[in-house]
């Protein structure tokens, strides 16, 4: 299971577990128990209840009639590096493990090796939920379940088993397809629910693998529509149909069979239910599937700019007033973005004619385009506006992204090293940036700014979490080489009226905005 935030995946589940509960009838109470005494309790003596208009007497009818499309997926996959350094002991894997030379005294044998030396990793088991899609075999699930699997079974509500091989992934909506082995042609399927959808309120089943038990139903309602949990290119619907690990890649189905969405996530503090299940939504699960059928990959849009939010706080602070947009954080050196013209600093608010009110909606807007395509870009650069044209690329895997968001760095002044003049700023202790500081920080030559010595916790700089080794790129709306750019910037706040200025800190090889308080 892999946790997001406050949400969980739902697939990777080892083993399988068996829970009882005792439920007593609706307004009776359980007699005393006695160790000579067995009590019975009948259930025709609780009352029955109808249930509320527009709501089913039973789930049954549609259970039988959907549930043969529904399966469950085991899978072995291999531990990943980066989870085995966890491992006590393998904190330094991959190890040198050539094998001595013979007369050095080691008659043990080998251990089994992987290619160049290397042991071959260990294998894990896990399960999640899939369903067919089509008589001749595709069956969607998460990307999650499957990205690493070696083999793939798929176990029918009849529990036979099927051999199935990956179509096609995307790890940008959690979505994959995989097919079952032997050209078989009769499967049953389900479809997707792209016409209408159901009303917050409305009954949804779902249907799964929870904990490997096998396939599972489980009813509640639609919670809400639109819910974003992180993700960049997905709203999920919220259920409160008890969904559990195991669950991924299961559909969610409405009061007629049709697929509405597919089980993703859900909130938890403990990775058990508490009512709050997250799916994609059926019109995303259904493109994006028929795309990997077709062509067994997704490309989206990609500018190579780095972006974030521009709050109402940034706003205020650049006196651009409920201004709604997305700020440039950072530009991939030699990328489209940096090519057409576009700074750290800017604030995109519309592309292609389209308004841009967060940096979700500019990522799924770019996400759209192709290759080659020309996306304008409508910014604010030091309160103008002007626009950008930019000439889309090919976004780049999520775990490619992800890598270079986890650049190291560094900002401990090395023993010996002599302190720098510095001046306080807004609680800030600022000095100049030298080689030997680029170097301690694996920051580009180019890196030009304000480094940042030490910060008072009590300060507002403090209370965000800026902190020795950070460096200030930006203050203002304007680049900054100097404590006195940025006392500059502080005092035009100040004589603007404005409570706040914004500034861009380099980090870790990211640059991110900050709005920071001034003071009288």
């Amino acid at each position: 299971m892999t946790s997001k935030k406050t949400g969980y995946l739902l697939g990777a589940v080892a083993g399988a577990g068996v829970m009882a509960a005792a439920v007593a009838g609706a307004g009776m109470r359980l007699p005393s128990a006695h160790a000579d005494q067995a009590h019975l309790i009948r259930a025709s003596t609780a009352p029955i209840f109808a249930p509320p208009p527009g709501a089913p007497m039973s789930f049954a009818d549609i259970f039988d009639r959907v549930s043969p499309a529904v399966v469950s997926i085991n899978v072995t996959s291999r531990v990943e590096t980066s989870a085995l350094r966890k491992v006590p002991g393998f904190e330094n894997f991959p190890f040198d493990l050539t094998p001595k030379g013979k007369g050095e005294g080691d008659d043990e044998a080998a251990p089994p090796q992987g290619g160049r030396g290397q042991p071959r990793l260990p294998t894990q088991q896990s399960a999640g939920s899939g369903f067919f899609i089509s008589a001749d075999g595709y069956i969607v699930t998460n990307n999650h379940v499957v990205e690493n699997a070696e083999t793939i079974k798929v176990v029918l509500k009849d529990e036979t088993e099927l051999e199935a091989v990956v179509v096609g992934r995307d790890e940008g909506t959690d979505l994959a397809v995989i097919k079952v082995k032997g050209g078989r042609t009769n499967f049953p399927f389900v479809n997707f629910e792209n016409a209408g959808k159901p009303r917050v309120g409305d009954w949804v089943i779902a249907v799964g693998n929870p904990f490997g038990l096998g396939g599972t139903a489980t009813a509640g309602i639609i919670s809400a529509y639109g819910r974003d949990i992180g993700e960049t290119f997905v709203d999920y619907i919220q259920i409160d149909a008890p969904i559990n690990r195991g669950n991924s890649g299961g559909p969610t189905f409405d009061i007629y069979g049709r697929v509405i969405g597919v089980n993703t996530a859900i909130f938890s503090p403990s990775g058990g239910s508490v009512g709050i299940g997250f799916a994609i939504p059926a019109e995303i699960a259904d493109k994006v599937t028929k795309q990997l059928i077709s062509g067994g990959k997704i490309q989206r849009g990609y500018i190579g700019a780095t972006i974030q939010n521009f709050t109402p706080d940034m706003a205020e602070a650049q006196g651009l007033g409920s201004q709604k947009g997305a700020i440039v954080s950072d530009l991939v050196p030699g990328g489209p973005s940096q090519r057409a013209g576009l700074l750290p600093g800017d604030v995109v608010v519309a592309i292609n004619g389209a308004s841009v009110k967060s940096s979700s909606e500019l990522t799924r807007e770019v996400a759209k385009g192709k290759a080659g395509d020309a996306l304008r870009l409508e910014v604010i650069r030091e309160g103008k506006h002007r626009t950008v044209e930019v000439r889309s690329g090919i976004r780049p895997s999520e775990r490619d992204l992800a890598s270079n968001d986890n650049t190291p760095g560094g900002a401990q002044r090395a023993p010996g090293d002599p302190a720098t003049p510095h001046t306080s700023v807004l609680g800030m202790a600022l000095g100049p940036i030298d080689e030997a500081t680029r170097r301690r920080l694996n920051a580009p030559e180019t890196l030009r700014g304000v480094l940042v010595e030490s910060v008072d916790q009590a300060s507002d700089a403090g209370q965000k979490g800026l902190r020795r080794g950070d460096v200030i790129v930006q203050a203002g709306g304007k680049p900054v080489t100097s404590a006195a750019d940025v006392a500059a910037a502080v005092d035009s706040a100040k004589k603007a009226g404005r409570t706040g200025v914004l500034m861009g800190i380099f980090r870790q090889g990211r640059t991110t905005f900050l709005p920071l308080k001034v003071t009288g």
